[in-house]
């Protein structure tokens, strides 16, 4: 969910069914702003809060690109 403070690309942001405004997501399920095939992060400048707080490497983000990885190595 965005802050107040929080200034992504409004074209990268939809109203979620509880009327709080989110980042979009592909069919993927990541983050319209993720580019996939570097993994970084393409308004970094302007990520939302909730992204500038996340630690790449804790155990959320480890999870996370083990779940990818699997992903990747089952699809054809």
């Amino acid at each position: 969910m965005l802050m107040g403070d929080d200034e992504p690309p409004r074209q990268m942001t939809l109203r979620d069914r509880w009327g709080g405004w989110v980042m979009r997501r592909l069919e993927d399920g990541w983050c319209v702003a993720l580019d996939r095939q570097t993994m970084l992060c393409t308004i970094y400048e302007q990520r939302p809060f909730i992204c500038r707080e996340y630690q790449a490497g804790d155990y959320d983000c480890l999870e996370q690109r083990l779940q990818l990885v699997t992903r990747q190595a089952e699809s054809p």
